[in-house]
Formats: C-alpha cells, sequence, structure tokens
C-alpha cells in the first residue's frame, strides 16, 4: 500500500499532461484494490477471483497506449501468458477441492497432511505442481517470463506497481502462503529452488545486454524474482518476504527515477520511446536533475546487495541459506548478485 501510494503521487503529475489521466487513475485504483483483496483472501477461491482481476487490470494497463501497435501487442502478450499459469492455478484448485472437500486453507493443510503421512502422494503433487504453474506465469519465472520485458510499453507509474508492489508480487505471495502445503512435497520445493536459480540466472544475464532503461530494470526485476523464488524453494519463508519488501522499495525507486530520466532526455532527443529510454544516449544528465541521480544511485546501492543499504541484509539472508541446503545453487546465487 505504501508502495502503491507512492505511486499515485508521483503520477498525479506525471500523467496531468495525457488525455487517459481519468481512465489511469480508476484502472490504478482498481488494481491496488484487487491486490489488497488478493493478500487478504481466506480461501482459494477468494484468491482465483482477485488474481484473475489483477491479471485483467495489468492487461488495461499494459495496454493503456492501445493506439500504438507495440503497447497493443504487449498487453495481448502478457494476457495470454498469463492464462497459461492461470489456468494451471484452476485445475491445481479444482484438485486439491477434490482431494480435501474444502477451499479453506486451514482445512486444506490439515487433510493435506494426514494423506502425506499415508503415503498416496502422486495426485497432491500434480496439483501442487498446476498451482505452482500459475505463480511462474504471474511472477515471471523461466520459461513464462516473456511477458515482463514487453510490459514497459505502459506509462512509467504502471511499470513502478508491476514491477513493485503487484503483479508481480502476487506469484510470490501465493507460494509463500500455500508453503506448508509445499514443504510436504520435496520433488515440488526442489523444482521452486531450480526455477528459482534458472531465473535469477537469465534475468540478470538478459538485463546487462539491453539498452533501453525500462527493459534493463525489468530483467533486474526478473532475476530478483529468482532470489525469492529460491529462498521459498529452501523453505525461508521469512527471507523470501523480506527480500520482497526490500526490493519492492528499491525497484519502485528505480521506476520513479527512471521516469523522471525519460522526462528530462525527451526535449533533448525527442518523443520517441527508442531514443528517450536508451541509455547509451544518456550522459552528462546530473546538471539537470542532481536529485534523480542520488536517489537513482542508492536504488541501484541497494539492487546490488551494498551495506547498510536494505536489499543487502535479505539478499545476504538468503545466500547464506542457499549455502546449507545446496552448494551449487549458493554459487550461482553468489556469481549473480
Amino acid at each position: 500500500t505504501t508502495v502503491g501510494i507512492m505511486v499515485l503521487i508521483y503520477s498525479d503529475n506525471y500523467m496531468s499532461h495525457d488525455q487517459g489521466y481519468l481512465r489511469f487513475f480508476a484502472y490504478m485504483s482498481f488494481f491496488n484494490a484487487s491486490m489488497l483483496g488478493l493478500v487478504t483472501s481466506s480461501n482459494l477461491i477468494q484468491i482465483y477471483i482477485f488474481w484473475e482481476l489483477v491479471g485483467m487490470c495489468s492487461y488495461l494497463l499494459i495496454g493503456f497506449w492501445f493506439t500504438r501497435p507495440s503497447a497493443a501487442s504487449a498487453c495481448q502478450k502478457a494476457f495470454i501468458t498469463n492464462r497459461v499459469g492461470d489456468f494451471g492455478l484452476l485445475l491445481g484448485i479444482l484438485g486439491f477441492y477434490w482431494i480435501t472437500g474444502s477451499f479453506e486453507f486451514r482445512d486444506l493443510f490439515e487433510t493435506f497432511n494426514k494423506l502425506n503421512n499415508e503415503g498416496n502422494s502422486l495426485f497432491p503433487t500434480l496439483c501442487a505442481f498446476l498451482l505452482f504453474l500459475g505463480a511462474i506465469a504471474k511472477s515471471a519465472q523461466f520459461p513464462l517470463h516473456v511477458w515482463l520485458p514487453d510490459a514497459m510499453e505502459g506509462p512509467t507509474p504502471i511499470s513502478a506497481l508491476i514491477h513493485a508492489a503487484t503483479m508481480v508480487a502476487a506469484g510470490i505471495f501465493l507460494v509463500a502462503r500455500l508453503l506448508p502445503l509445499f514443504t510436504g512435497i520435496p520433488y515440488i520445493m526442489n523444482i521452486i529452488s531450480l526455477i528459482g536459480v534458472i531465473t535469477l540466472l537469465l534475468g540478470a544475464t538478459l538485463a546487462l545486454a539491453q539498452r533501453d532503461i525500462k527493459r534493463s530494470l525489468a530483467y533486474s526485476t526478473m532475476s530478483q524474482l529468482g532470489y525469492i523464488m529460491l529462498a521459498l524453494g529452501l523453505g525461508s519463508y521469512r527471507a523470501a518476504l523480506f527480500h520482497l519488501i526490500t526490493h519492492a522499495y528499491s525497484k519502485a525507486l528505480l521506476f520513479l527515477g527512471s521516469g523522471s530520466i525519460i522526462h528530462s532526455m525527451e526535449p533533448l532527443v525527442g518523443y520517441s520511446p527508442d531514443k528517450s529510454q536508451n541509455m547509451v544516449l544518456m550522459g552528462g544528465l546530473t546538471r539537470y536533475i542532481p536529485m534523480t541521480r542520488t536517489t537513482f544511485l542508492l536504488g541501484t546501492l541497494s539492487l546490488c546487495g551494498i551495506p547498510p543499504l536494505a536489499c543487502f541484509w535479505s539478499k545476504d539472508e538468503i545466500l547464506s541459506e542457499s549455502w546449507l541446503y545446496s552448494p551449487s545453487f549458493a554459487v550461482i546465487a553468489y556469481f549473480t548478485a
């Protein structure tokens, strides 16, 4: 909510000259409300309803400038990719209802533990994987990460909200909420940590090759979500949520800073995103935006894990946990940190 409020305050001035000003704030408020509904849900039906609302709002916001062909195709790509995960989530929810006869989390965990002790685990393992498939798509994990960089076609405040506090956090929240269920299935925990490691390595590598400032930040988000997913796969609930919170503030700061940079670039290079977001053309902006330079530097140092900034503590906790679980995963995580 605090990140959402900051983004809305920032958007008031950022979108003041846009013709879709009222439409933008209607979508943003609905987006925030859907995410708050998701995190306060007490059963799988409520989660699924708000999950779909978050997906619908992201479609509307990514395609906010729908007259641009690139924005129209980007929102369709995000929508279709997320439908793959949503279909898996729905099948997983129905499968667990068939096994346990309840949608409530407490009943689900109790019944599942009894069944797990009896040793009949093939069908529950499949249902758990289908639930995780929903989180893979929503949190842009490999191999359903393809929609995330294209989601940059929306206005910068939308990018900040999607990447920091709402959409990508939904998948992490789902895995964290159902962690007592996943911990009873070692295969699923191994898959979660493996996908987390692949994603963090892939995201960090692709981020280095980008020229567009927003796409670079998008791949950085993908990498950091890989760290959080790795922590959940290790069973480290506390470290995962800690990094989710610290990353949300750092990444929101970077995206809002990039919006300020893009605005400063537009009078110099023109109003084309290919030029105003191109990092090759940026340089000497300190004279024009000294405050943004300071905030951007702080956000970048925090995300790199430089002490004593916030992300250092959360990322270091994940790396320490990974050494205890799998040294090979820890080496990859340290290498990309």
